[in-house]
Parts: C-alpha cells; sequence; structure tokens
C-alpha cells in the first residue's frame, strides 16, 4: 500500500491536532526488520501482530480473521502511513505510540480461565508517563479487546487529554465499496462518521465480499467518541475508538504513583453470510460472554416490578395481592419500585404504605419461592437525610456555585457528586439494603452525572475528586463504578441494574455501564392502554440495539403483563431479560396459570441452550410497523432455541421465517403457545423459508434437533 504524503483539511477538522499529527509526523521509514521487536496475541480464530521499533515506537502490522481467511489491515512500508497505537496529550505534550517518543520496557504474557493477555510498556522519554498497551483474547472467539494503563511515575501530578484507546486503518476495500451500520450497528450511515454516546457498536463492511469488523467502544457514556474517516484514502478506512474531545471532553489527572486503567475497545471481523463467521453470531457471543458479568452464567431471572400502573401509591396489602400473582407466574424477583422508602437517600421504611415494614414483604416472597427486588436512588437524596446533613459539601455544584438538584416523582432532590466520597456513602447504603432485605436484585436509578430530561451535566464543586467540570464528568462515572465495586466485594451475587436515568440518557447501553453493573433499565415505555406504545415499541428498543449488545443486558420497562394480550406480552419478553410491570391482580386465575407454564418451560429451555450465542432480527425488524410483522430469532450454535414472530395490525395469515445461517441438521418445530408440533425441517427449508401460520397476535416457536 502507497504511503499517503500529506494531511487532508477534513482530517485536522475531525481528528484534531493528534489525529493529524499521527498521519503527517511519524518518521520517514520504519527501523530496519531486524531491529523490530513482534508479538502476536490470539486464538486459532483471530491473531493481533503488534511491533516495536526503536525510534518509532508500537503499532500494528496485521490483524487476521483466521476463520473467515481475511486480512483487515493493508500492507505497511512506511512509517507515515501507520496508524498509531494509542494516542494522547499529557501536560500540553502529543504523546503517540508510533511517534518516537515511547521506549520499550517489557512486555508480558499471562493466561488462565479462557483468557490470555499480552502487555507491553513503554516509558516516555521525557515525561514521567507509562503507558501498558494490554491486548485479550478469549477462548472460541475471533476478537480482540484491548485497554491502556497510564501511570504517573514522577513527582507532579499530569494532566491527560485526548485520549485514543485503538486506532486503526482498515484495508476492507474501495471507498465506492464501504459500508457503515452505526447506533449500536443498526443503523445506515455514511462512512465519514462521528460515533457518540448511542454509538457503541460500530459495524465496518465491504457491501460487495461481506468482510467487515465490529468496533465497539466501551467508553461510558457520553465520554465515548468514535471517530470514522472512510473519505481521506482511497483503500483504507480509519477508525479511532477513543474519549470525548469537545461536547464532554475527557480530561483525567493523574496523581504521582497513579495508574488509570482506561476502558476497552474491542475488534470484532465477521463475513456476512458466512455461517458462524457472520456478525449475528459472533458478536451477541462475545458480548454475552465477555461483557456481561454473570447473567449469561444462567440465564436472567424474571422479574416483576410495581412502578407502573402503581407508582408511589404501593403498599403493603397491594404488594401482598401481587406477591401471589407474581408467584404463580413463575417470577424470580418481586421489585418494589419508588414508594417503600421514607425518604429518597436512606433505607427507613416508610411505615405509612409498608405498617409491618417489609419483614412481612419478604417472609411472603421467599414463601413463594422469589427473592426480593428495591428501587434505591444512589445520587439524587433529600435534605433532610442524616448523609446530606453530615456532608453537605458532597453535594453537586452547577456553573454558579448553586446545589444541583433534580425534579422527582417525590419533588426536587439534590444530586450528590459521584466524583466525591459520596460514592462510598451510597455503597454503603446499598450494602445495608441488601443485608437487611436479602435482597436477589437493586434497581439503581435517577440523575447522577447527567439528566436524561435535559437538566445540566457534571459538577463544579471545588474540594471533590476533580479539578474542574471536564474532569467531573469521567470521575464520576469512575465514583459509579467503584460504588458498585464496593457492593460486589460484598455480596457478589447481588444482580445491580443502572438505569437509562442513572446513565444519563434516554434508552442507553453499552460496555462502559456493564463494567459497572449486570442490567439496564433501558427505557419507559409506555404501557398503560390497549393502544398504547407498548411492545412493539420496546421491541423496536431491542431490534435497534441486539447487534452489538447482550440482550439479556436489557431490562425494557413498562411491558404491563395484563395488555394487550398476555401473549405477545410474553412473546415480547424473551427477547431481553424478562421483565414485566402492570396489575397482575387483573390477570385471571387461567391466566397466571398460563404464564407459569410458559415462564417455566422458558427457564428450563434457557438453561439446556445457550440462547445467548446469536441474536436474528426477522421481518419488519429495523422500523417496526403496525403494517407489517416482525420477529427474532434466538438460536444456540446447535442450531436450537426459540423463534418469536408478531403479527402487529398487518392482518397477515403468516410469516414466512427465512433461517439461511441455521447450522446443517433436521429441527423439530414446536408452537409454544398452542402445543403443536409445526412440522420437521432442515437447513435448506429454513434458508427457503418456514410458513409460520398467525393464530393469535404473536406465535412462539421452540427449535430442537430432531
Amino acid at each position: 500500500m502507497k504511503a499517503r504524503q500529506g494531511v487532508t483539511r477534513r482530517e485536522l477538522l475531525q481528528a484534531g491536532a493528534v489525529l493529524a499529527a499521527g498521519v503527517v509526523c511519524g518518521p520517514s521509514r520504519l527501523a530496519d526488520a531486524d531491529q523490530h521487536e513482534t508479538w502476536s496475541i490470539g486464538n486459532a480464530l483471530i491473531r493481533r501482530d503488534v511491533a516495536y521499533a526503536p525510534g518509532v515506537g508500537l503499532y500494528t502490522t496485521q490483524i487476521a480473521d483466521l476463520a473467515a481467511g481475511t486480512n483487515l489491515l493493508g500492507a505497511v512500508s512506511d512509517a507515515r502511513a501507520l496508524a498509531a497505537e494509542f494516542s494522547l496529550i499529557c501536560d500540553g505534550q502529543e504523546c503517540r505510540s508510533n511517534g518516537g517518543v515511547f521506549q520499550l520496557v517489557d512486555t508480558r504474557e499471562d493466561s488462565g480461565e479462557g483468557k490470555r493477555t499480552r502487555a507491553v510498556r513503554l516509558r516516555h522519554i521525557k515525561l514521567p508517563l507509562e503507558v501498558r498497551a494490554v491486548y485479550s483474547v478469549y477462548d472460541g472467539h475471533a476478537a480482540i479487546r484491548k485497554h491502556l494503563v497510564l501511570k504517573n511515575t514522577g513527582t507532579a501530578p499530569l494532566k491527560i487529554t485526548h485520549l485514543q484507546i485503538d486506532n486503526l486503518a482498515f484495508a476492507l476495500g474501495p471507498e465506492n465499496e464501504m459500508t457503515l451500520l452505526a447506533q449500536y450497528g443498526a443503523v445506515p450511515r455514511e462512512i465519514f462518521y462521528t460515533g457518540r454516546s448511542e454509538d457503541a457498536g460500530l459495524m465496518l463492511a465491504n457491501g460487495r465480499t461481506g468482510a467487515g469488523v465490529t468496533v465497539l467502544n466501551e467508553a461510558p457514556g457520553y465520554m465515548k467518541r468514535t471517530e470514522v474517516a472512510g473519505w481521506d484514502a482511497p483503500d483504507s478506512v480509519r477508525v479511532s475508538a477513543m474519549y470525548d474531545t469537545d461536547l464532554m471532553p475527557f480530561e483525567r489527572r493523574l496523581a504521582p504513583g497513579e495508574e488509570l486503567t482506561t476502558a476497552s475497545a474491542s475488534l470484532i471481523p465477521f463475513r456476512r453470510g458466512d455461517a458462524f463467521n457472520d456478525p449475528r453470531w459472533r458478536v451477541p457471543g462475545y458480548t454475552a460472554a465477555v461483557l456481561e458479568r454473570r447473567v449469561d452464567q444462567g440465564g436472567p431471572p424474571w422479574i416483576y416490578n410495581t412502578w407502573e400502573p402503581f407508582e408511589r401509591g404501593i403498599n403493603q396489602q397491594i404488594s401482598m395481592d401481587l406477591i401471589e400473582a407474581a408467584g404463580a407466574m413463575g417470577m424470580d424477583v418481586f421489585t418494589i419500585d419508588d414508594g417503600w422508602q421514607q425518604e429518597y437517600g436512606d433505607n427507613a421504611v416508610n411505615l405509612a404504605a409498608f405498617p409491618g415494614g417489609l419483614d412481612p414483604i419478604l417472609k411472603a416472597v421467599e414463601s413463594r419461592g422469589m427473592r426480593l427486588g428495591l428501587w434505591i436512588p444512589p445520587a439524587a437524596i433529600g435534605m433532610t437525610t442524616e448523609v446530606y446533613k453530615a456532608h453537605p459539601e458532597w453535594a453537586s455544584r452547577d456553573i454558579d456555585g448553586n446545589v444541583k438538584t433534580t425534579g422527582t416523582m417525590a419533588g426536587q432532590k439534590v444530586v450528590m457528586c459521584m466524583a466525591s466520597r459520596f460514592c462510598m456513602s451510597a455503597a454503603e447504603r446499598i450494602n445495608d439494603a441488601i443485608e437487611r432485605f436479602r435482597l436477589a436484585y437493586a434497581k439503581l436509578d435517577l440523575t447522577t452525572i447527567f439528566n436524561a430530561y435535559g437538566e445540566a451535566p457534571g459538577c463544579w464543586a471545588k474540594g471533590h475528586d476533580h479539578a474542574d467540570w471536564a474532569e467531573s464528568l469521567h470521575r464520576i462515572y469512575e465514583g459509579i463504578r467503584e460504588m458498585t465495586s464496593a457492593v460486589y466485594a460484598k455480596h457478589p451475587d447481588v444482580l445491580l441494574d443502572l438505569t437509562f436515568e442513572l446513565w444519563g440518557q434516554k434508552h442507553i447501553i453499552d460496555a462502559g455501564l456493564l463494567a459497572a453493573g449486570d442490567l439496564d433499565w433501558m427505557s419507559n415505555v409506555d404501557d398503560r392502554h390497549p393502544d398504547a406504545a407498548g411492545p412493539l415499541q420496546a421491541r423496536q428498543l431491542l431490534y435497534a440495539r441486539a447487534a452489538s449488545m447482550p440482550v439479556e443486558a436489557m431490562l425494557i420497562g413498562n411491558m404491563h403483563a395484563e395488555l394487550p394480550t398476555i401473549q405477545e406480552s410474553f412473546a415480547t419478553a424473551i427477547g431481553s431479560a424478562p421483565l414485566l410491570l402492570g396489575d397482575l391482580r387483573k390477570l385471571s386465575a387461567a391466566d397466571r396459570a398460563w404464564y407459569g407454564e410458559k415462564i417455566r418451560w422458558f427457564k428450563e429451555l434457557r438453561k439446556s441452550v445457550k440462547l445467548s450465542d446469536s441474536f436474528f432480527p426477522l421481518g419488519s425488524w429495523r422500523q417496526t410497523s403496525p403494517a407489517a410483522w416482525d420477529g427474532f430469532a434466538r438460536l444456540a450454535r446447535s442450531g436450537e432455541g426459540v423463534v418469536a414472530v408478531f403479527r402487529n395490525k398487518s392482518g397477515v395469515a403468516g410469516a414466512r421465517v427465512e433461517l439461511p445461517l441455521i447450522p446443517e441438521g433436521r429441527y423439530r418445530v414446536r408452537v409454544v403457545i398452542s402445543g403443536k408440533v409445526l412440522g420437521t425441517f432442515d437447513r435448506s427449508a429454513w434458508a427457503r423459508g418456514v410458513d409460520v401460520p398467525f393464530a393469535g397476535p404473536a406465535e412462539v416457536l421452540e427449535m430442537k434437533r430432531a
């Protein structure tokens, strides 16, 4: 590949000085081959080759998709054509991995528990800064994951900005053959693109050959930025997984001796239509196994939540009636949402609503084979709480120095800064609730750093663990993770749900959130009446994110168990982490028994069949519509699993389900809702399409090998 000799104005504008320097300012030639040190990190499916040359630095020479027989990078003969392996600005000085400013210290390889890592440690020749580039691979997954560890080896603080985790020029074909799917890998976009908070996964591919790569930028929330420069070179597309530099700028100070472990970036190559090399197999299997803390091991629990329709009106008698119904349905966790507590930020029980405290509730829940869950706001608390009265200095402040508040269903509450020692106080409160009420699940909710409804982000207070507003943005995300880590240290089996309001944006889910928690209450879909947005819009949220995020981490509220039909509610719930709300008292005994039978079936299926191996959206999935059918398939690598299809208001008699990537074999298909056997079909039949008749609003198929 011929090296380009210049840089365009577009590159300067889109990527700033660091990226521009990465193209223009490299040495004029590579060091002699015998001066290079090279390493490979990989497994039977993938390999990444990394080299270090004196006077040049660290760079990647090739990424090979061994299973698909594809090389992702072009041949390199000149250092000016190399992408910087990482880059950052430290105390105002740009530091590129291949800028001739880093010396090799050592390398180390480790392995264990299905994972191998290679760490390459570099030292800056002038600044008191060490950088370890850490590459990881996982058994059975065609993916390379990378993060950095920065260390201040000096005696004065260092300021880090403009931090790039990974930066590669993918050579998958000419510009006019390249395609990009952005926003979780589901929305077609132009190949000159800036990905931000919703771009947790980008899929770059050659539209003719199908060869491509998924890039998962694991920076949390608003801190992520992924640059795609697809119009600047005739035969490569530069993709940079980085922290934001402008709207929500990353800024981090390192105290003497302090280390900072960055977010990771995962690269998952693929080839569309090529059996298990297709991204609908590769990406879900990887994200479930690697990004989720423990949900994938046994599958997510079935959770009932009281929020709708009861909201803060929930009380002991209503809860007792709901517990009876939820137990009959086979739910695993019974969650009391807002209203159980006397005040936000305190674990004292609201005795007006629960005169016996939560002990009678806990006994009733556990007697029916369930566990208790509670709604807990970590950072939005009342001014009457002991923690606020003792430490008002921990409160977030706005640009004018005023204490920040946020609107809640219980009125205005103070927003405490998670980039202060308050984060450990919040952890202690959550641990106390877990121990006192034997919780299996905690829904951690409300504003921390950003408000999903428009209030200004960050903290301007003095004396917290951030030097200024910009640093507070990332530090608050760090504080959330510090809080959850303290909870997991004492209660490793608890499931922590970090809601979209806590993470700060409507419908958001990303790998940064899953690095801090187990589940994500991703949305509050209106489902209060038969013509509400309901399951149709819940599935839109699911389909738009399932390409790059693990579906069993997604709690999609607020589907009511009794609306619009129990068949559609159940069939939608099994597409993600199953969550139901609603007034269960309205369900007849027959409906409760129906749920109980179907939920027991699904639990048994999930135990024996690894549904997280894939996700295939079907029908009108890209834009769910009342005028067309939609659906999904969740299959294990054996080909066994579940298919759900939804008629909506289309009036069609049936859906033709095509699964051309199902493994070879014959599959006996049973219609779960009716219990009837649809037939036995082989791979060729699924490639042509199997007709599934609609007897009602939704049909669920069980796929088992014949």
